[in-house]
């Protein structure tokens, strides 16, 4: 048996996509993830993997081909209305959704949030004000616009950060993430991996932090 994608379009935005991988067995675990065009289809290598069933819900980028709309909804620093508004649309609008279509509503300890690049720091956002709702944040190569806050929540997420050797700028910020939470007490994981920015060397670590999350 093979897992299935189901794809719904969304009043915001004019119209804004959802696309959901569906493992074959009742999932045990279950991600959200921006950037969902792309994020969603890793589900199925987590097929090949050692992981329980695991649905990643995945939220589609804007389609404005202007970079900077894209940023101001996945990073609190630029535009805190945008940004506030697609937090609502992610976090209430589809994580409803995803209880009333499929049935699944699975506890923060099995539930994480996931990005790359700019949804990377949307992972991070959405993880430090949400613990009671995202267990894990899975980060990869994060943006520099959102940075830690000064004073961190007395209740964090686990956090797995990744970035590569030839993307400095990027390792830079994940590990500055890396080391604000875990002195903040949080229990994380930084792995830095020959690579460079793209989705390829984002998705071989995809099964990685799905294993170190929801590992049987």
């Amino acid at each position: 048996m093979a897992g299935e994608f189901v794809t719904e379009t969304f009043e915001y935005d004019s119209g804004r996509q959802v696309t959901v991988y569906v493992p074959p067995d009742p999932p045990e675990a279950i991600v959200f993830a921006g950037d969902g065009q792309l994020i969603s289809q890793w589900g199925v290598d987590l097929e090949a993997a050692d992981v329980p069933p695991t649905m990643v819900v995945g939220a589609h980028r804007t389609d404005d081909k202007d970079e900077m709309v894209r940023i101001r909804e996945y990073s609190p620093s630029f535009d805190e209305d945008r940004f506030a508004a697609h937090g609502r649309f992610f976090v209430e609008e589809v994580g409803s959704w995803v209880r009333s279509r499929f049935g699944v509503k699975l506890p923060a300890e099995r539930t994480a949030v996931c990005g790359v690049s700019a949804s990377g720091e949307l992972s991070l956002a959405m993880g430090v004000r949400h613990p009671d709702i995202y267990g894990a944040i899975f980060s990869a190569s994060p943006g520099g616009g959102y940075r830690p806050p000064e004073v961190m929540p007395n209740s964090l997420p686990r956090a797995y950060l990744v970035a590569g050797t030839e993307e400095p700028f990027f390792l830079e910020n994940a590990a500055r993430w890396a080391d604000a939470l875990r002195d903040a007490g949080a229990d994380i994981v930084m792995t830095e991996r020959p690579g460079n920015h793209g989705d390829p060397f984002w998705r071989a670590e995809f099964p990685l932090m799905v294993a170190w999350a929801f590992g049987r």
